[in-house]
Formats: C-alpha cells, sequence, structure tokens
C-alpha cells in the first residue's frame, strides 16, 4: 500500500479561536496563526525573521476538539492542506487562502504536557507483541499479493 502524506504546517495560535457553523450545520474552528521565520547565517547561526500569519481552519470532530484545547500562544503542528479562494471587496475580487487541518495537535518540541490514555496492552505485554507480530505477517502478506510474489 502506498503511503499517504498531505501537506503540514506548523507555528503558533496568533488570535483567540472562533467557533461558527457552516450551512451543512458542522462545527467550523478558526484561528489566525503566526509561523516563525529564520535566517541561516554564514557563521552557522541563524537570525529570527518576522513572523508571517494565515487564516488556519478546522470542521466537525477536529473544529469541535481543537475549540476546547488550543488558545492563544500555544505551539501546534497541523497535517491537510491549502485551499485558495476569491472573496468580493469593494467590488473587486481577491484571491485568499486558508491551511485546512484535518489533523492538529500541540508541538511537543514547544509543549509541555500529560497524555491520558484509554486502557490498552502495555507495551512490551505478550498480548501487545502477537498483535504486532500479527500486523506485520497480515501486511507482508497483503504486499507481496499486490506485487505479484
Amino acid at each position: 500500500m502506498a503511503l499517504h502524506t498531505q501537506h503540514s504546517l506548523s507555528g503558533f495560535i496568533a488570535s483567540e479561536p472562533q467557533q461558527s457553523i457552516t450551512e451543512n450545520g458542522d462545527t467550523r474552528f478558526y484561528v489566525r496563526v503566526g509561523q516563525p521565520h529564520f535566517r541561516h547565517e554564514y557563521n552557522g547561526s541563524f537570525t529570527a525573521l518576522k513572523p508571517t500569519f494565515h487564516d488556519l481552519v478546522a470542521y466537525r470532530a477536529t473544529a469541535e476538539r481543537a475549540l476546547t484545547r488550543f488558545a492563544r500562544g500555544d505551539s501546534f503542528v497541523a497535517a491537510g492542506y491549502v485551499r485558495t479562494f476569491q472573496v468580493e471587496r469593494d467590488g473587486e475580487f481577491i484571491q485568499r487562502e486558508e491551511f485546512v487541518a484535518k489533523k492538529i495537535g500541540h508541538d511537543l518540541a514547544g509543549t509541555n504536557y500529560q497524555v491520558t490514555r484509554t486502557n490498552r496492552p502495555a507495551p512490551g505485554s505478550e498480548q501487545d507483541a502477537a498483535a504486532t507480530r500479527e500486523a506485520i505477517v497480515s501486511e507482508t502478506e497483503a504486499a507481496h499479493a499486490s506485487s505479484g510474489w
């Protein structure tokens, strides 16, 4: 099976999160985000440049979770895509873009937090090892079947 990838965006939440409802009744999460930029100097150091600011949105369950977990100033990492669209302003059409986050979470590099996990087998347990072996065998068999081996 092919590796599925998406665009990513990292930065910080620059505005207070806003909630709205779409025409279809779905929850929408909206924030302005800042993206830090740096210039690599000849001596090996980095110089901080001014951040750029962009729109980020999420929908449905992702939006609902983001609304309860993010606040202005939080560092984040998101996976999704860029959506371009036009808006009319003073009789003129302007091209805009926003990052649509399919997945979003706090950035480990800049956030201290605790994770609450559901009950599951402890890593290294017999049940965990058996499940891992079973998954590897299934993936290997599927790969061989699709490659014509």
